[in-house]
């Protein structure tokens, strides 16, 4: 493959390449003519190339994992930077913005061979099509293997894919708050929000672009997601039956006329932040393909699949998490070769504890990526 020098820009600081890696067939037949992957990186890559972190985002995440020297604060921040628990003065840290997502790489909203936007005939991608693709910008960057790859819910499948595809290619692997496939009732879950979207009459297919697009369903999607992400008692705790502010939810004769409930604000709140930076394809395309996610698919079970895997692995879950219940790390760690133990994270908030709380797993991290009994 000819190397192709990256693109560069930089926004509010936050500096963001992109870099051409070709032609891709995917998984399920279809077939993009020139895929390209943004992403950003934190670091610098030693001469042997052995200190090349991968960090993994979640759905809506973005490549943006530390704030870095920009004034923009990281979705990982806690994790990731100089002196943390990933240590940006020892490690190089890449993070890749998903195949099919809405900041920089091709995705719904992309301009096909033709200049026109791809929307509804954008193909079927999977978490299996996004590691290869990875690997192709990897093989770019002169990264043949990965001192480590970590994610977290759906960066944890990813990141689990990468140690399956390419066992010879992954040194050590965390999944955070992930199990090895998803579940009847995480896809039930996800269909739902898929179809809030698609049934919004502005979603007009999926070719909505240069009109207003299905904020309505995006927004929707996003509030079934979130109830999802969150536990039962920590919404109890931060809100209850309050009233929003001086709106009253109970007594008007009109549905339409009455207040919210401070529940109610909280996910209009997170609906309208992801409908002003997120684009509803893009929410289709990744979510469909998280839906798809089981590391065992065509590879017999699950023990055959793992089977050949050569990374540490490191496996946590979120105590009160009820998207990815701990039982799903639990059958992951059974399944793969070895005694691998389970780090948990206590936490009342629920699956979200995997950003807000991952400061709990420090010790066991720093053990995991700095022990280097294994001569790596």
């Amino acid at each position: 493959m000819t190397t192709v020098e990256p693109e560069t820009e930089s926004v509010d600081g936050v500096v963001v390449q992109r870099r051409a890696i070709g032609p891709v067939t995917l998984e399920a037949g279809g077939h993009l003519s020139d895929v390209v992957l943004a992403y950003e990186t934190w670091g610098t890559l030693n001469e042997d190339a052995s200190n090349a972190v991968l960090v993994e985002h979640a759905l809506t995440g973005s490549s943006h994992v530390a704030r870095g020297e920009s004034g923009e604060d990281g979705w990982w921040d806690s994790l990731v930077g100089p002196g943390k628990t990933i240590d940006t003065d020892r490690f190089y840290v890449v993070s890749i913005n998903m195949l099919g997502g809405c900041y920089g790489s091709t995705g719904p909203a992309s301009l096909d061979p033709e200049g026109r936007p791809w929307g509804s005939r954008f193909p079927f991608v999977t978490i299996r099509d996004s590691v290869r693709t990875e690997a192709l910008l990897a093989d770019q960057l002169g990264i043949a293997a990965w001192h480590s790859v970590i994610g977290g819910s759906m960066g944890g499948a990813r990141a689990l894919e990468w140690a399956v595809t390419y066992p010879e290619r992954v040194q050590r692997c965390a999944v955070i708050a992930c199990g090895a496939a998803s579940t009847a009732e995480q896809i039930a879950f996800a269909q739902a929000q898929v179809q809030a979207i698609r049934l919004d009459p502005q979603f007009a297919g999926g070719d909505y672009y240069g009109s207003p697009g299905p904020e309505a369903g995006l927004g929707l999607a996003r509030r079934i997601a979130h109830i999802t992400y969150r536990s039962e008692a920590e919404l109890s705790h931060r809100f209850g039956r309050a009233a929003q502010g001086i709106e009253e939810p109970f007594g008007s004769a009109v549905p339409d006329g009455r207040g919210r409930y401070q529940v109610e604000s909280y996910l209009d709140h997170q609906a309208d932040k992801l409908v002003r930076r997120f684009d509803a394809n893009s929410y289709v395309i990744l979510t469909e393909a998280l839906m798809s996610h089981d590391v065992a698919r065509d590879r017999g079970g699950l023990a055959d699949a793992l089977a050949d895997t050569t990374a540490r692995f490191f496996i946590a879950a979120v105590d009160s998490d009820r998207l990815y219940w701990p039982a799903q790390s639990h059958e992951l760690a059974s399944a793969l070769p070895g005694n691998v133990p389970v780090h948990t994270i206590t936490s009342p908030i629920g699956h979200d504890a995997f950003l807000t709380e991952i400061a709990q797993l420090e010790p066991a991290l720093v053990a995991a990526f700095y022990n280097d009994d294994d001569g790596r």
